[in-house]
Order: C-alpha cells, then sequence, then structure tokens
C-alpha cells in the first residue's frame, strides 16, 4: 500500500479504478480522479498547497508533484501522463498534456490542452504553452505544431495505456 499522509488536516483523496504503488508518497492536500495512476517512487506532496488531478491521470516512476506555500498550487486536467523523474511545481496542466520524462515545468506556468513537453525541457515560472505544440529545450520552446490527430495517437494512446498498465497490479 502506498504511503499516504495527513498533513495539516488534508487527507489526500482518490475516485475510482486507481493504482498506487507501493511506495508511492500521497501526502495532504491531494485529490485525483478516476481512473489516474501514481507509479513507484513517485512523490505528489500536498503538504504547502493544494493538487488537484483529473481524471485519467498517469504520474510515472519517479515523478514529484508540488507547489509552493501560499503562492502556487498545481492542478492537472484529464488524459494527461506525467513522464518518469518529471517535475510539475506549482503550474496548470489542461487536458491531453504529455510531461516527458525528466522535464520541468515550474510555478505559475500554464500548459494549454494537447501539448507535449519533449524529454528534459523547463518550462519556466509563468510560461505559457500553447495548445496544440511540442516544447523541448532548455527553456522550453515551441518547436512543432502538431494536428488533434497526431495528439490523439500519441498523448491519448499513452493515457489509455497507462489504465491498462494499472488494470495488471
Amino acid at each position: 500500500m502506498a504511503l499516504i499522509k495527513t498533513v495539516r488536516g488534508f487527507t489526500p483523496s482518490f475516485g475510482k479504478n486507481c493504482f498506487l504503488a507501493e511506495n508511492a508518497t500521497i501526502i495532504g492536500d491531494v485529490s485525483m480522479g478516476d481512473q489516474g495512476s501514481i507509479w513507484y517512487q513517485a512523490v505528489v506532496r500536498g503538504d504547502v498547497n493544494f493538487i488537484r488531478i483529473g481524471n485519467k491521470v498517469n504520474i510515472q516512476d519517479g515523478a514529484v508533484i508540488h507547489g509552493t506555500y501560499e503562492r502556487a498550487g498545481t492542478t492537472i486536467g484529464n488524459n494527461v501522463s506525467i513522464g518518469h523523474r518529471a517535475i510539475v511545481h506549482g503550474c496548470t496542466l489542461h487536458d491531453n498534456v504529455l510531461v516527458g520524462m525528466g522535464a520541468i515545468i515550474m510555478d505559475n506556468a500554464v500548459v494549454e490542452e494537447n501539448v507535449l513537453i519533449a524529454a528534459g525541457a523547463v518550462v519556466l515560472q509563468n510560461a505559457v504553452l500553447e495548445s496544440g505544440h511540442i516544447y523541448a529545450g532548455v527553456p522550453a520552446k515551441k518547436v512543432k505544431a502538431l494536428g488533434a490527430e497526431q495528439f490523439a495517437d500519441t498523448i491519448g494512446r499513452i493515457a489509455d495505456a497507462y489504465v491498462t498498465y494499472a488494470s495488471w497490479f
């Protein structure tokens, strides 16, 4: 069973059919929708601010989700994949977003829907990533526009795959 802790009177809550790996850590003011998964060694730490996670979100191995005290909570929409060892900190990710492995998204950044953030990219504080594009680099910059079908094939396919993977456990 995952480490689930109440902090400052807040206890994490989860929707239906969620998978929480045995060594995942979920703390405080965290709520997750249906069909979500939090994988091995991931930390979702709602101790200093809220974390809201939509439906069919996967937080992969070693990822960290956090916020900044009294300044920046974290909101994650539906059909979002957070890659291995990514850091999502005090920002907003809208629906249908893929955060690549090792990417970092800083406070008050807003990632619109249908965005792919490449592995290792760094999204700076207060950045706005426009819908329908791939962003890559340090700092992250728009590198390519993609159509809705291409995003569905990538982002939708991965979000659906993680629901299947979670069912194995």
